[in-house]
């Protein structure tokens, strides 16, 4: 379910009160925790935490005139969604936030191509998304994603 709002307070506004309360602390947790230089705007119908082009020009490569994300919030029909781009391609970032997460959650991890799912929102581990959030620069983010870009360019 992707949202038309035009701004992340139309969103939080849009939202059923206990997926609100949810989406504002991990929006909360992400402001205090993510590493200076990171924007918060809407991004795929969601709540994104993006590279914006002042850091990067270049922007996403799907579509130059879009910053290049990071990190999507969201509300679907059934869960709280956490799209996290540095899981996807930091097998070292994954597999640290694979073997913490039996440490802070006591309910199995839920999770697809660096999108995690929460099916109950009071089960949500701010304490260990807030170290996900902070493991990553922009600069480090930037890194990562072109080695990837480049090593895609260099399969073909």
């Amino acid at each position: 379910m992707q949202s038309t709002s035009k701004t992340v307070n139309d969103y939080i506004d849009s939202l059923p009160d206990d997926r609100k309360a949810a989406i504002n602390q991990l929006c909360d947790v992400l402001r205090q925790h993510l590493p200076a230089g990171f924007s918060e705007e809407m991004s795929y119908g969601m709540i994104g935490y993006v590279v914006p082009h002042a850091l990067y020009p270049a922007g996403y490569h799907t579509n130059p005139k879009l910053p290049l994300p990071f990190i999507n919030v969201g509300s679907q029909k059934n869960y709280v969604v956490l799209h996290h781009v540095g899981l996807f391609l930091d097998q070292a970032l994954l597999d640290w936030f694979v073997g913490e997460y039996p440490k802070h959650s006591k309910t199995r991890l839920d999770m697809g191509k660096g999108c995690i799912r929460f099916k109950k929102p009071d089960q949500i581990p701010y304490t260990l998304l807030a170290e996900l959030a902070a493991k990553l620069t922009p600069e480090g983010w930037i890194t990562i994603y072109e080695q990837q870009r480049k090593a895609i360019k260099s399969d073909k």
